[in-house]
């Protein structure tokens, strides 16, 4: 359980750097769109090398395909609208407030689909001090993109 915390924390770190390195690359490139796909590919070809380390590899079938929840397919729209809010907004905002804005929408989004039970997620009720926790992180972030 350790190692998946301390993944976790790897990926925070990542989370705060990637913007910056996306920013650059369109900046080098001076085609942000074009930055984007090569962002991407680096990610399929990352997540191949995994898949085919780890032996988790092969096209499942057509009934468990037919299985998917509709919304499951939006991951990938998700994360090419990640990378360009990275590639357009982060830098001219700054890394703190960027990246507080996101983690503070994922927190406060993640109490909702918690508290709902959505997209697959078992329930677990917004008590108060999930509620509280979360006026925090704006409040926090607030202060982050005011100072």
């Amino acid at each position: 359980m350790i190692f998946l915390y301390g993944f976790a924390l790897l990926a925070g770190i990542a989370t705060a750097i990637e913007p910056g390195q996306n920013a650059g690359l369109a900046k080098s490139l001076a085609r942000p769109l074009l930055a984007g796909v090569v962002s991407l590919v680096v990610s399929i070809l990352t997540i191949g090398a995994a898949m085919l380390v780890t032996g988790q590899y092969g096209v499942p079938g057509m009934d468990r395909l037919a299985q998917v929840p509709w919304w499951a397919w939006l991951g990938g729209l998700m994360s090419a609208g990640l990378t360009m809010a990275q590639l357009y907004i982060s830098k001219r905002i700054g890394a703190a407030t960027f990246l507080g804005l996101i983690v503070t929408a994922g927190v406060v989004t993640s109490i909702l689909l918690d508290h709902f039970g959505l997209v697959g997620f078992k329930v677990h009720e917004a008590g108060l001090w999930r509620i509280l926790g979360g006026a925090l992180m704006i409040g926090g972030v607030a202060l982050v993109a005011r100072f």
